[in-house]
């Protein structure tokens, strides 16, 4: 048997491959996934007929290098997607017509299609049915809003 193991290796560092890969299913962190294509290497080097030596070593060599030059950049692409806004807070910044007079009290806008309650962010301030404006928070269930000229 270790006649065998010692004349086809490579089966050995692709079975390592395959179980590190499989592994990086559960884990989706990148680190084992690195570690996998070193084995690959190594399986490689070993199917060219290198000894375990060195084949251990161009598997040390290929993972490390992965490691240390690939997963970082990966691993910020995969967290630099814009941030998704839901609920209430998509609404800050957007635009709205205002339906009744809006004063530092109270009034109404229409916001993505629906009627909310408001009131000025400025006090003092009285927007009049039909002006344009802008959200520039959410208070519980009013939004507090600024002319958008």
């Amino acid at each position: 048997m270790w006649g065998w193991l010692g004349d086809h290796a490579w089966v050995g560092w692709a079975s390592l491959g395959l179980l590190l890969a499989v592994a990086e299913l559960l884990s989706l962190d990148l680190v084992l996934l690195m570690l996998a294509a070193g084995a690959f290497a190594g399986a490689l080097a070993a199917a060219l007929g290198a000894n375990f030596l060195i084949a251990l070593l161009v598997a040390i060599a290929t993972a490390s290098a992965l490691l240390v030059l690939v997963r970082p950049s990966i691993v910020r692409r995969m967290r630099a997607g814009p941030e998704l806004t839901t609920g209430y807070e998509a609404l800050v910044g957007a635009s709205g017509v205002v339906l009744a007079t809006v004063t530092e009290h109270g009034g109404e806008v229409k916001l993505a299609g629906e009627v909310w309650t408001a009131r000025s962010f400025e006090p003092n301030t009285v927007i009049e049915p039909g002006t344009k404006v802008a959200v520039f928070a959410i208070d519980g269930a009013t939004a507090v809003v600024y002319p958008n000229d």
